[in-house]
């Protein structure tokens, strides 16, 4: 696809005399098109769930989530992986996020490193991609070499792969066994796609990351009840999502996370079981870790 005809490349008339508008005038402009962002990626809330479901499949079948991009799109992944364990209490190689040109991309700029095909394919074998895996590329151009290259490597092992672009029927969409495609259009700055296209590929892989880890137990109501307290912020957060979940007092959420060696989960059960913590954790454990099964049980 020649860089001329792609949408996130092209002229966007709203901002095409923003260098002279008033400093309110100019962030007017820059907002009115974010909100183009959002709508964008509603458009594309079915693709959306089709991955979510594919994921979340992955997870309870052992397998993992892997994010493959260059420059933004690649920092995007890396921050919503890395942002998983602590969030949700999940094993930090349960989400994975590559960057073409490595570690020392994430801070500065490699531009070349996306046209290395090779790399792309390199990186997977390094984590031990597998079939039982998720790639998800993430490109708003839709045609990086690195990220294509993961992409055909993933499909040649049978895994599931999606991609994340803003680019209608580009290479990307053809690999993809499940195409988001969220069309933000021209940016303020033309070509700047960590303007509109960066905040419409964060947005969709909240959601990926988010309802995944839902559709594994990973929340009980809209409560993290999963996180491990590894601060003092997070024993207090531990705490109240305790006494909001089963109701109870702040004596009983101490006593109960003190019992159950700070697991949320196993404090929530055992306060709405009656339960001891063994008994509690043993319930849970059969139940996948599902709060509610377990409850009901």
């Amino acid at each position: 696809m020649p860089i001329a005809n792609m949408i996130t490349e092209s002229s966007n008339p709203a901002s095409s005399s923003i260098d002279i508008l008033s400093t309110f005038d100019m962030l007017q402009v820059i907002n009115n098109e974010d909100h183009k962002a959002a709508a964008a990626v509603q458009a594309v809330l079915p693709e959306i769930a089709l991955a979510v479901d594919v994921i979340s499949y992955a997870f309870q079948q052992g397998g993992r989530l892997v994010y493959c991009g260059a420059g933004t799109s690649g920092r995007l992944g890396i921050l919503d992986a890395s942002e998983c364990p602590p969030t949700f209490g999940s094993d930090p190689q349960q989400v994975i996020g590559l960057i073409a040109g490595g570690h020392r991309a994430i801070l500065n700029a490699v531009e070349n490193a996306e046209d290395n095909e090779q790399a792309g394919q390199t990186d997977l074998e390094n984590i031990n991609f597998t079939k039982h895996d998720v790639l998800v590329g993430i490109a708003a151009s839709g045609r990086t070499p690195y990220v294509l290259s993961a992409m055909s490597f993933a499909k040649s092992l049978q895994a599931k792969v999606i991609s994340i672009n803003c680019n209608p029927q580009s290479p990307m969409s053809d690999i993809s066994d499940i195409d988001i495609c969220a069309v933000v259009g021209p940016e303020v700055l033309s070509g700047s796609s960590r303007m509109k296209a960066g905040t419409a590929q964060k947005l969709i892989l909240n959601m990926l990351s988010t309802g995944s880890m839902i559709k594994t137990g990973k929340v009980f109501g809209n409560l993290m009840v999963d996180v491990k307290a590894s601060n003092a912020k997070l024993l207090e957060r531990q705490k109240n999502i305790v006494i909001q979940a089963a109701d109870c007092t702040t004596q009983q959420a101490e006593q109960a996370l003190l019992e159950s060696n700070n697991h949320c989960k196993t404090a929530i059960v055992m306060l709405l079981t009656g339960k001891n913590a063994l008994q509690a954790e043993t319930l849970l454990a059969e139940k996948n870790g599902y709060i509610r099964q377990a409850i009901q049980e």
